[in-house]
């Protein structure tokens, strides 16, 4: 089966990573037609909460609600992401797989180790997979994307730019409730940062990154290289 080109690939550490931080975003986008791609790196199999297969579903279904085309999952370990030729490898296999027009990332500077490992690999990926010569185990000919953005997980970080959510925050919300075994607190499960409110905390950060727009609800993004106006800077 051929693979989707994708206009949007998201990589995660972990299942519901890429929610968190652009959930709405991804949902934006898939609405109005665009290819929009999740590449998880770890199956969580470290959770404290939840088991593999159980967040494999919960993944498929909060792709679903969000109108993402293609989820994948890599078999890198939870906890073992570390800056490796053959984790880059696979994640620049990826890129290079989806040849996505632009590709995000987390925000390196979080709370959770893996997810500034994830930053630091799909950097290193995004780099390597333009080049001609650089090999992985797979035969996709070598793609540049154009930009690599980073999204915020944990934390609130002043944004480069910010993207308007406020017509898609219920889908987000959505999205994000596909995750009963994280963010409920259920018979057997331990409780955890993530079941304490931290989905309201999501989306009261949504609503103050959008304060700082004008909006309702935004999420905030960070650029890995200065961006470039194509409209005039006052706009008509």
């Amino acid at each position: 089966m051929k693979t989707v080109k994708a206009d949007i690939l998201a990589f995660g550490a972990h299942a519901d990573d890429i929610e968190i931080g652009m959930g709405g975003t991804a949902a934006k986008y898939a609405a109005v037609g665009k290819t929009v791609v999740f590449c998880d790196l770890t199956k969580a199999e470290l959770s404290s909460n939840g088991t593999v297969t159980s967040r494999a579903a919960e993944a498929r279904q909060a792709a679903e609600i969000l109108g993402v085309q293609e989820r994948v999952t890599l078999d890198l370990p939870d906890r073992g992401l570390f800056l490796t030729a053959e984790a880059v490898s696979k994640v620049a296999e990826v890129i290079r797989r989806y040849q996505p027009t632009v590709v995000f990332a987390p925000y390196e500077q979080d709370r959770h180790p893996d997810h500034g490992a994830c930053a630091r690999l799909v950097k290193e990926a995004f780099f390597s997979a333009g080049i001609r010569k650089y090999e992985t185990s797979g035969k996709e000919e070598a793609h540049k994307a154009k930009q690599l953005y980073f999204y915020m997980i944990n934390g609130f970080h002043r944004p480069d730019f910010c993207v308007d959510i406020g017509e898609v925050i219920t889908r987000k919300q959505e999205g994000l409730s596909a995750y009963r075994s994280q963010f409920e607190l259920g018979e057997g499960s331990v409780d955890t940062p993530l079941t304490s409110g931290y989905v309201e905390t999501v989306i009261a950060r949504d609503r103050m990154m959008g304060k700082e727009v004008g909006r309702m609800f935004a999420e905030g993004f960070l650029t890995s290289a200065p961006l470039l106006l194509e409209r005039d800077l006052i706009g008509d």
